[in-house]
């Protein structure tokens, strides 16, 4: 009888080691991000630009440069990262993801169509944007508004990505020549034209913030509709809030970096299989090791074929599919 009580508490320490150790990795990522890239910089150099910030070339390097690139790539990173947490809850379904509902695919058309016509990087976030948004409003509504469930949720997601999918195959085949690269390259995923951190930033706080309050009706749906709501959750309020929550996310990331893949479904899991559970714990620990995991497959993107960078996504995969893979056969 007396040992009842170590089990919860050595599940506490457990969770606590893993988000103290994501806290810890999370700055030492983003100064490495900081400090490496396609140009070598001196230790003199770096004090140098960190003393006085408006000096010299690698002072423009250092926070003109590098600075918001790695703020957007933490902040995208973390977003996606929450965002597949919240979709794998709200379908109950382990490999639900960020761009499962069909969100990507409506960016993606909207953008590639400002490109199609000539728009400058601007308008083509604003038309990703705007193409989000209307992929989340047309699963929403398809699905059956207030009525829907997660099936039918799912399935509305997955036949709309693939209406979206043959429009960016024909614009694709439509576009010049000169024009298809640069398109193929922002599918793939691209931080390089990722230029409001502040605005990611601000919303990964407020999505953190919300989403951290209902994080005790989170455990409960994670096990069942019938059982959240013989615990008195309001089921269908929390269900939508969690969808609008998802897309939002899901659609600022896309407009800022292209749909850059698999940071949504691995980081998650990866999360879990580490032995993390209780959304309280979940929330933070993916918006960090999401933010870190994007910042280093960032930096990789940047300096392995410099000074040529390389879409971000194909690294996310790279880096990934394999840990995933590693995680799951030690499990």
């Amino acid at each position: 009888m007396r040992a009842s009580p170590v089990v919860p508490e050595a599940f506490r320490t457990r969770r606590l080691r893993i988000l103290l150790a994501l806290a810890i990795l999370a700055p030492v990522v983003a100064l490495v991000g900081l400090f490496a890239g396609s140009v070598s910089l001196s230790p003199a150099q770096i004090l140098a630009a960190l003393l006085q910030p408006e000096r010299d070339v690698a002072a423009h390097i250092l926070w003109e440069l590098r600075a918001p690139r790695v703020a957007a790539a933490f902040a995208c990173g973390a977003l996606l990262s929450v965002a597949g947490l919240l979709l794998q809850v709200l379908v109950r379904n382990p490999l639900a993801e960020p761009y499962v509902l069909g969100i990507a695919g409506g960016a993606a058309l909207g953008a590639l169509t400002a490109v199609f016509f000539g728009a400058a990087i601007t308008g083509v976030q604003t038309a990703a944007f705007a193409g989000a948004l209307v992929a989340t409003a047309a699963v929403f509504l398809l699905s059956g508004a207030l009525t829907w469930n997660p099936f039918r949720l799912l399935l509305t997601g997955v036949v709309l990505s693939a209406g979206f999918g043959a429009g960016v195959s024909l614009l694709l085949a439509l576009a010049p020549a000169a024009d298809g690269r640069g398109m193929l390259f922002w599918l793939m995923g691209d931080l390089g034209y990722a230029t409001a951190p502040v605005g990611l930033w601000l919303i990964l706080v407020a999505l953190l913030g919300v989403t951290f309050l209902l994080a005790r009706g989170l455990d409960v749906l994670a096990v069942g509709e019938l059982q959240a709501q013989a615990l008195g959750v309001a089921v269908r309020p929390l269900q939508v809030v969690l969808f609008l929550a998802a897309s939002l996310a899901t659609a600022v990331v896309v407009a800022q970096a292209g749909p850059v893949g698999f940071v949504g479904l691995i980081v998650p899991h990866a999360l879990r299989l580490a032995g993390l559970s209780g959304h309280r714990w979940l929330l933070p620990a993916a918006a960090l090791a999401g933010g870190s995991f994007l910042t280093l497959a960032d930096l990789a993107a940047r300096t392995v074929a410099a000074p040529q960078q390389l879409p971000v996504g194909v690294f996310t995969a790279l880096i990934g599919v394999p840990v995933l893979l590693w995680l799951l056969a030690s499990r």
